[in-house]
C-alpha cells in the first residue's frame, strides 16, 4: 500500500476463553538466567525467510503524507494506525475508571490485538521479548514452537484455552507486536488468521512520537474522538444502571417501601370449605 519503506531499525530478518488468555503475557522480565538467555540464540542459524519488496509496519514519519488519502480505511489509534480486517468488528478494553486498556479486530477466525511499545535506535528487541514470552508461556505449560514469518521469527503458542501467534517486528526507536488468539488449530500455519494477521501487520503504522520512554514501555492507545465519545456514555449509563441497583438493594435491606394496607374485599370471602366451584367464584 505504501510502497518501499526507509530501512531505520538494521535487518529485522534478525530481529470464547481466548478473549483474555494472552493478556499475562503484555509484561516482560528481562533475562534472569544464562538459560533463559539461550532461549533467544536458538534459532539465530536458520536461514533468513526469502522476501519480496518490503513492506510494512511503518514509521509515521515516512508514509505520514500518503496516509490522508486512505484515512477513511483505517483506525487511528494514536499510538498504531491499523487497518480493519474484512468483516472485522472492534472491542474495546477498558480499565475500570473508563480508561481504553487496549483495542482488539474481533474477526470471525479469532482476534487479533497490535500493539507498540518504545524500544532503542538498535534493533534486536523483538528477539529477547519473544524468549521471554516462549519460556512464560511453556511454565504455564502451553506448547510453544519458534517459527520463520515474513518478519523472522514468530511464536505459536498451544494453551488449553487458545491457540495463539505472535509476530514481532523491529522499528526505528519502536518494537509493534501482534497476537491473534483463535480456537484450536485457527493460529497454525497457512490458516486465515494468520493470514489475517500478517496482513494487517504489513500495513500497521506506529507513531513513536519524541518523548523519551523506558524500553519496552507500552506506547499509549488513543481512541478515535468519536469512539471515545460512545465509549464514555456508555460508561456514564454503566455507572448509573450500578447506583442505581445498589440504591435498590439498601432500599431493601431498610425494609422497603412504605407499607401498602390491603383494600377491604367488596365481596364477601368464600369460606375455605365450600365446594370447589364456590371457591372459583363459579357458583
Amino acid at each position: 500500500m505504501f510502497g518501499r519503506k526507509k530501512s531505520k531499525g538494521g535487518d529485522r530478518d534478525d530481529a470464547p476463553q481466548y478473549d483474555d488468555e494472552y493478556a499475562e503475557y503484555d509484561e516482560y522480565d528481562e533475562y534472569e538466567d544464562d538459560e533463559t538467555a539461550d532461549a533467544a540464540d536458538e534459532y539465530d542459524d536458520e536461514p533468513a525467510p526469502a522476501r519480496g519488496p518490503e513492506i510494512g509496519p511503518y514509521d509515521y514519519e515516512d508514509v505520514a503524507d500518503r496516509l490522508e488519502a486512505i484515512a477513511e480505511q483505517r483506525l487511528d489509534l494514536g499510538s498504531v494506525i491499523v487497518p480493519v480486517p474484512p468483516g472485522g468488528q472492534l472491542q474495546v478494553e477498558m480499565t475500570p475508571d473508563g480508561t481504553p486498556q487496549a483495542v482488539h479486530l474481533a474477526t470471525q477466525h479469532g482476534r487479533i490485538t497490535v500493539a507498540a511499545y518504545a524500544a532503542p535506535k538498535s534493533a534486536g528487541q523483538w528477539r529477547s521479548v519473544a524468549a521471554d514470552l516462549a519460556e512464560t508461556l511453556r511454565k504455564d505449560g502451553a506448547q510453544v514452537s519458534v517459527v520463520q514469518g515474513p518478519w523472522g521469527r514468530e511464536l505459536h503458542a498451544i494453551t488449553q484455552g487458545a491457540d495463539l501467534r505472535f509476530i514481532g517486528v523491529d522499528g526505528h526507536r519502536w518494537m509493534v507486536r501482534l497476537v491473534a488468539a483463535g480456537p484450536t488449530g485457527a493460529a497454525d500455519e497457512n490458516t486465515p488468521l494468520v493470514a489475517a494477521a500478517r496482513a494487517v501487520m504489513g500495513e500497521t503504522v506506529v507513531r513513536r512520537g519524541d518523548e523519551p520512554l523506558p524500553v519496552r514501555e507500552p506506547l499509549p492507545v488513543v481512541l478515535p474522538q468519536e469512539l471515545a465519545d460512545q465509549l464514555a456514555a456508555a460508561h456514564q449509563q454503566q455507572l448509573a444502571a450500578q447506583q442505581q441497583a445498589m440504591q435498590a438493594q439498601m432500599d431493601a435491606m431498610q425494609g422497603g417501601p412504605a407499607f401498602q394496607p390491603e383494600q377491604a374485599p367488596t365481596e364477601p370471602r368464600r369460606g375455605a370449605e365450600g365446594s370447589a366451584m364456590q371457591q372459583l367464584g363459579l357458583n
